[in-house]
């Protein structure tokens, strides 16, 4: 029976085929090192006890009817208050927009700004930019990123197709990568956007940038985050941003995000969002709304919580250059944010104990699945080459004690491959 175009087109993600062969082999009773999501264990990374009562009171007090379709009027408020503290951004109520988490409200920039045909700009690789493209009928311009600049795109990679593009997806912390934005290649990106958009007639479409800071509040060390708006106050008019409680506050099931920019898009976002019902539930924006204004229970929340992510990707990190210092195939971008470690693992052309040649990236994933008991996204999974040897490990399920077993399986599995 013939579907949609769109059904009969759209691609299965490979994150979930490798979650499901991972899923069968916890199943059989194989103990796997499972670095593969990009969630949180509730027993090793809770959400704020403040947060979570305020749930539940919510819940008592019968906070269960429809929200309003933009958010609540006290959620949209704290979101304004809590960004305008943090990141000394200032929106007003009509640029703000609630929804239930990240996915609906990027989804909805896709659908408020291009058309069938329009050109989408993303560099790989990135979390899902294709499919939300593949959903809008866009033209995909994709920009592969380099190891060289830590897998974030440049001005320069993306300078000569910018020209006619409706929208560029950005993102910072980078998923899969785990890696930031400098504040002159963020800069440098804002300035080509700004330079475009004069460049076009008043009748023309403009070019907008989608930004996606999910994880900004995650950064390690000397590491800081950056925007569009703060860098160049005129891309107020062009960026529309997405965050959300799910990464700062291990908060992934509670479904609350936000967007805000432009009240011209915020409104047609809103209105998509309305018919496809995206709201976050009641309840939690509630709790969320007082929860924001705790800004001494985030700060002890967040302390603890980003030492703890840190110290499991630098203990991570260490043991992949140690494997490197042996002359194992391995390397390793240094942590900069999120709960992601970007590590290669080249093994193509190798040959196992029993004498099967490592022939592509998909064997080398299923080896080190199979022999080191290892679970890694490749980064072909994110839109790459299919002969990428990067991999994005996520800690968000780690058990501090099981880092030095899993280095240890990997590296015996690494030195039986030769």
């Amino acid at each position: 029976m013939k579907l949609s175009h769109l059904s009969e087109t759209l691609i299965g993600s490979e994150i979930v085929k490798l979650g499901g062969e991972i899923r069968e082999k916890i199943r059989q009773g194989e103990r796997i090192y499972n670095f593969t999501v990009g969630d949180f264990d509730p027993a090793i990374f809770p959400i704020p006890k403040e947060l979570e009562d305020a749930i539940v009171d919510a819940y008592r007090l019968h906070f269960t009817n429809y929200p309003a379709a933009e958010g609540n009027l006290d959620l949209r408020e704290a979101v304004i208050s809590f960004t305008k503290d943090t990141e000394g951004l200032d929106y007003g109520l009509t640029e703000v927009l609630i929804a239930s988490g990240g996915r609906p409200l990027i989804y909805a920039t896709f659908r408020a700004i291009c058309d069938k045909g329009d050109k989408i700009l993303y560099a790989v690789p990135s979390w899902n930019n294709n499919h939300y493209t593949h959903f809008v009928g866009g033209e995909h311009i994709v920009v592969e990123a380099t190891a060289a600049n830590n897998f974030m795109p440049s001005a320069e990679d993306i300078r000569p197709f910018i020209k006619d593009a409706t929208l560029i997806a950005l993102c910072s912390p980078q998923n899969p990568t785990g890696t930031t934005f400098k504040k002159e290649g963020l800069a440098s990106i804002c300035d080509l956007v700004i330079e475009e958009n004069k460049r076009r007639g008043a009748n023309e479409k403009k070019l907008y940038v989608m930004y996606d800071q999910m994880y900004w509040h995650l950064t390690f060390g000397s590491i800081q985050h950056y925007n569009p708006v703060s860098l160049r106050p005129e891309m107020r008019d062009y960026t529309i941003f997405i965050d959300a409680v799910s990464k700062v506050f291990a908060a992934t099931g509670i479904r609350v995000g936000w967007s805000f920019g432009p009240s011209l898009i915020i409104n047609k976002m809103k209105a998509i969002l309305t018919h496809l019902g995206a709201w976050a539930p009641m309840a939690e924006q509630k709790a969320v709304a007082q929860f924001l204004g705790n800004r001494d229970a985030i700060k002890t929340y967040l302390t603890h919580f980003k030492k703890e992510v840190e110290e499991r990707l630098h203990r991570i990190y260490d043991g992949f250059m140690s494997l490197k210092k042996e002359g194992l195939p391995v390397d390793a971008i240094s942590p900069e944010a999120a709960i992601y470690l970007t590590i290669k693992i080249d093994l193509v052309g190798k040959k196992t104990a029993d004498g099967k040649l490592l022939e592509n990236q998909n064997d080398v994933t299923a080896y080190i699945l199979n022999e080191a008991k290892l679970a890694v996204v490749p980064f072909y999974a994110f839109g790459a080459s299919r002969d990428s040897a990067w991999y994005r490990l996520s800690v968000g399920t780690c058990k501090k004690e099981e880092i030095s077993e899993m280095i240890e399986m990997l590296r015996r599995a690494l030195s039986k491959a030769i």
